[in-house]
């Protein structure tokens, strides 16, 4: 713990944004939680929704020093950050971020549901324990991070962002339990919208095609035929990057999408 912090999983940094900039933010005074923050498209998002004026508190489980990369990333473009970890199958930690961010800002406005894992298996290595880790946190953590979430929600109501993929609507191989999460977090934007919307919150999906994150290089997805692949089966013609992820997402965080609610958008070039 360094000097300063106000505890060990937390890492605050706030910079005030100038007036002019503050005028023309589509997220003006808005307060975002972002789970699974510290890289790849959970971050990119997190940097989108603060550009546009957003304070938001990125969640990791367990990369510390990668989440404080995101928050110092966002205070040196003019925003306000706070990084929090809070691994969301456990509901404890859950209660914990939520807590954090209302005693950091206030409020809670928006939630990205961002935090996932995926291990592709054949039926043959299909586990117990794979199963769980992938329902775990794919699935009962949106939930559970949902429910908490809409308890801090003010009465004008939120929004609520699940990051699915398109594998919850593809058949690819090998990826039966992860695929099968991304369609649960299909059919869970459509039933919270209709559960949630007199209470004015919107709940969509963003479903991204490959995207080229650390976990896409670790796995080496990123090179070789299976990217080939999928480019020539992307009708603009390349894999998707997560800056790719952050505008859509401010979108629907946004007063923009106001009357959209349990829609599940694919943002993958395309492919489908």
């Amino acid at each position: 713990m360094r000097r300063g912090e106000p505890a060990p999983y937390v890492y605050r940094a706030v910079h005030n944004i100038t007036k002019e900039h503050d005028m023309s933010q589509k997220l003006k005074g808005k307060v975002a939680v972002v789970t699974g923050a510290s890289k790849g498209i959970g971050a990119a998002i997190a940097g989108h929704l603060a550009a546009e004026g957003a304070a938001v508190v990125v969640d990791y489980a367990t990369d510390r020093a990668g989440a404080e990369r995101v928050v110092a990333e966002i205070v040196r473009n003019g925003g306000q950050g706070l990084a929090v970890q809070a691994n969301v199958a456990k509901l404890e930690d859950i209660q914990r971020l939520f807590a954090e961010a209302k005693r950091a800002f206030g409020r809670v406005d928006v939630l990205v549901n961002n935090a996932g894992v995926y291990e592709f298996a054949g039926l043959e290595d299909v586990t117990t324990e794979h199963f769980h880790k992938h329902f775990d946190v794919n699935v009962l953590g949106l939930l559970l991070s949902t429910r908490e979430a809409v308890k801090h929600f003010s009465p004008e109501g939120g929004s609520v962002i699940n990051i699915g993929s398109v594998a919850g609507s593809t058949a690819l191989a090998n990826t039966s339990v992860y695929s099968a999460t991304k369609a649960a977090v299909d059919a869970v934007t459509r039933v919270l919208a209709t559960e949630l919307g007199p209470r004015k919150i919107r709940v969509n999906a963003l479903n991204p095609g490959m995207v080229e994150t650390e976990g896409v290089r670790a796995a080496g997805f990123d090179q070789g035929e299976f990217r080939k692949k999928v480019e020539a089966e992307t009708p603009l013609g390349r894999i998707g990057q997560p800056k790719d992820m952050g505008p859509v997402a401010v979108f629907l965080a946004s007063d923009d999408s106001g009357w959209i609610t349990g829609e599940t958008l694919q943002v993958a070039g395309g492919n489908r």
